[in-house]
């Protein structure tokens, strides 16, 4: 009851989840040109996933599982019959597979693990992490949706998410429902919980491992959050897209949402993309976007690169930027290396290396 009243509280005043406000890009978000910089470690077609397991890094292209060597080189491992979604290191590799759910891959074989029709969305993993005992935790983005849809699911304002938890021999066991695209996990046993990023309320919240009621650790975030993953320092936040305020405006137009998706391609949607610039017929193209026909870094834009560090408390401390100008956008994995910090820029095509100095915040 009280949360229906807050909605139509929201919707008159236009406050809350009914404002059209976006928070700036300042303090630890503060921009910069740290992945526009960076260097370049792999040059592939739209790279998603990465994990390192049994000393290797493993890396996701499309339907292709790469594993790279000491020296970089990268190698293909499997070919599936659709595009990976998600990657997870134990005792095993977990690989989710769009459509098809989670293969355990070993130096024994490959084995199913969760079929698609396990439970409902489970063809629609977006994240996954193993915690201790060999359970896997899985987010499902949506019981609608496939992966490649999810700016369908923002522009239908769908809340159709969840978390699982899967233990081999076990019955899959729901530990949260409702959530407005899951895309992120990561375990934090010692406290008996689950840090999960909901993209599309654009917050981090903390889930008991048990199931129950989350809380939020971390709100109100300028982009939409993604993957995890832990640090010593505390853990790297992948943002995936940038928010701002003409989708705000038109999440809260359901007239124009339906007409635009029956009418208009998909990438001309006026929604966040991975990578944009492409094509003049993507909106966005006028106004101070473009003065004497450069692009300014400040300029609205449909996509952006964003890797934010985050304390124990999972507050944010610094962060690492490609501007509207730049190219490397569509953050969307990153893993800790003794080469240093690797991260996959989808829109971009590359993987990055960050340095040790711009892992402390040196940026140039």
């Amino acid at each position: 009851m009280i949360t229906a009243f807050k909605r139509v509280f929201d919707r008159v005043t236009g406050a809350g989840e009914a404002a059209v406000t976006v928070p700036p890009m300042d303090g630890a978000f503060k921009a910069n040109m740290a992945l526009e910089n960076a260097p370049v470690w792999a040059e592939i077609p739209t790279p998603d996933n990465l994990t390192l397991w049994r000393g290797d890094v493993y890396l996701s292209s499309g339907p292709v599982l790469y594993r790279s060597d000491t020296a970089g080189t990268l190698t293909e491992v499997a070919r599936y019959g659709a595009a990976i979604t998600a990657l997870a290191a134990g005792d095993t590799l977990a690989v989710a597979v769009a459509g098809q759910g989670v293969m355990l891959r070993s130096e024994m074989g490959e084995t199913e693990l969760v079929s698609a029709t396990a439970f409902n969305g489970a063809g629609c993993l977006t994240a996954m992490s193993f915690a201790k005992d060999g359970t896997l935790i899985l987010a499902s983005g949506s019981t609608r949706h496939s992966p490649e849809d999810w700016a369908r699911n923002l522009m239908e304002r769908r809340h159709d998410g969840a978390v699982w938890a899967v233990k081999p021999g076990e019955a899959p066991r729901r530990l949260a429902e409702g959530l407005a695209w899951p895309a992120g996990l990561m375990c934090q046993e010692d406290r008996g919980r689950v840090i999960v990023s909901e993209a599309w309320r654009n917050r981090l919240i903390a889930l008991p491992m048990v199931g129950g009621v989350p809380d939020v650790v971390l709100d109100n975030l300028p982009a939409y959050p993604g993957r995890l993953i832990a640090s010593d320092a505390g853990a790297y936040l992948c943002c995936f897209a940038p928010r701002s305020q003409l989708i705000e405006f038109v999440l809260r137009e359901p007239a124009y949402r339906t007409r635009m998706m029956a009418e208009v391609p998909p990438q001309f949607w006026v929604a966040p993309a991975l990578r944009s610039g492409d094509s003049y017929r993507e909106p966005l193209q006028g106004g101070a976007v473009k003065q004497l026909g450069i692009l300014k870094p400040w300029a609205p834009t449909r996509s952006y690169g964003l890797l934010v560090a985050l304390d124990q408390s999972f507050l944010p401390r610094r962060s690492f930027h490609s501007r509207a100008d730049g190219t490397r956008h569509g953050i969307t994995s990153a893993c800790a290396t003794e080469q240093g910090l690797l991260v996959t820029s989808y829109g971009g095509d590359v993987v990055l290396t960050l340095p040790d100095e711009a892992r402390k915040g040196e940026q140039s």
